[in-house]
């Protein structure tokens, strides 16, 4: 995970829910300035965590972020790697669940459906806002025979080597909640964001940041 000023936000609450099903932690600390690091280290007490702060944000060149988050993990000598950020976390079955995925000796990589919620129970769905209707990986079993390639982009260049899906996949039902939308104001942040480091939407999506501060999105109810 890389995490930066999520004190305030989702951090708590998703940490509280991940430490249900894993067996270590890697957190980068891109440069917070508030209690995200104490609330990496209370949440996840009693679990191994291995936290890195860096004193300079990478998030202007994501890809040297990811990079970074990368080779940390692997220090570790995974079986697994499970990639999320500070706003994300999976529906409710998933801890009973995962264990079935990570049993599997057909596959070496899952994708899931990541929803984009605008409040507390509704998702957005139109033509800017579908991530749901695709599938995203998140969950990889680490392999020290395979090569690892990377995106260099400096924004939206992936959160896993661009080349993973050369390893045997499979699709997951399990979805992933994405809480970073639901706020008006965490909507402005990111919209401001975007409009600072891809104004003319080089490396996303110009239309769909724009949109982001649509008044009347079309929101469908969440139903677990």
């Amino acid at each position: 995970m890389v995490v930066k000023n999520e004190g305030s936000r989702f951090l708590r609450q998703v940490l509280q829910e991940h430490r249900k099903y894993i067996d270590e932690a890697v957190i980068i600390d891109d440069g917070s300035t508030d209690d995200t690091a104490d609330i990496c280290r209370e949440v996840l007490q009693g679990i191994p965590l291995h936290l890195i702060h860096n004193s300079v944000s990478k998030f202007s060149n994501e890809s040297e972020l990811r990079k970074q988050q990368w080779e940390a993990v692997i220090e570790t000598q995974p079986e697994w790697i499970l990639s999320l950020d500070a706003d994300e976390i999976f529906e409710a079955g998933f801890p009973e669940e995962v264990d079935a995925l990570l049993r599997a000796d057909n596959c070496d990589l899952f994708c899931f459906r990541l929803y984009d919620f605008w409040d507390d129970t509704h998702y957005r769905e139109d033509m800017y806002w579908r991530s749901h209707q695709s599938y995203r990986p998140f969950l990889l079993r680490y392999r020290e025979d395979f090569t690892y390639l990377w995106n260099d982009l400096p924004q939206h260049c992936g959160r896993l080597p661009e080349n993973i899906f050369e390893l045997s996949h499979q699709l997951s039902n399990l979805r992933l909640k994405h809480l970073g939308w639901s706020r008006p104001e965490y909507r402005l942040e990111k919209y401001l964001r975007y409009m600072l480091l891809d104004p003319d939407g080089q490396y996303g999506w110009k239309e769909q940041y724009l949109s982001i501060l649509d008044q009347h999105p079309h929101l469908v109810p969440w139903s677990d």
